[in-house]
């Protein structure tokens, strides 16, 4: 896509090119945060996953719990 920008730019008004080295940056960017919160949501799903279900919902006392706000 970066190429298909470049082309399209052209490479000759300065405010694009650095628009798109801001946009490119920015790209990385986020592609950064992904790999991040993917690994950590790896992470807690692996921590999960070794704690059974049941014990969760066991744990919570239904009872015993305040009612939601409307």
């Amino acid at each position: 896509m970066a190429k298909a920008l470049l082309g399209y730019v052209g490479g000759s008004d300065p405010r694009l090119l650095a628009e798109m080295r801001r946009l490119q940056q920015r790209v990385q960017d986020l592609e950064s945060e992904l790999v991040r919160i993917q690994a950590e949501n790896d992470a807690l799903a692996a921590a999960a996953s070794h704690h059974h279900g049941d014990d969760l919902l066991d744990s919570i006392d239904v009872p015993q719990a305040e009612p939601a706000l409307t």
